[in-house]
């Protein structure tokens, strides 16, 4: 599913048009992505939690040429499911 996709889906749930949906989306995500800078951990109810963890750096290699390179440690925002998602997607899984 698409931002567009999303929209459409959320303006036909709550009965807003989508242009409402659209700028309350642009104001959820900016108030997400400056709390994530903030380094604050943003949790949804049902949903689960945003927050950013450091990656250590690392050693990788090229499989072209199998030279080894160094990464270097970086900031990265993560998702981590809240038991209520993680709830119904085992339930999916045990459909299929």
């Amino acid at each position: 599913m698409n931002n567009k996709e999303l929209i459409t889906k959320l303006a036909e749930r709550i009965e807003w048009s989508t242009h409402d949906v659209t700028e309350m989306m642009s104001a959820v995500t900016a108030v997400i992505s400056s709390r994530l800078v903030d380094n604050d951990v943003i949790g949804i109810q049902g949903f689960g939690q945003f927050e950013v963890r450091k990656k250590a750096e690392r050693i990788s290699v090229n499989p072209a040429n199998g030279k080894r390179y160094l990464v270097p440690p970086k900031l990265v925002a993560v998702f981590k499911p809240g038991p209520t998602l993680k709830k119904q997607l085992k339930s999916l899984e045990e459909d299929e």
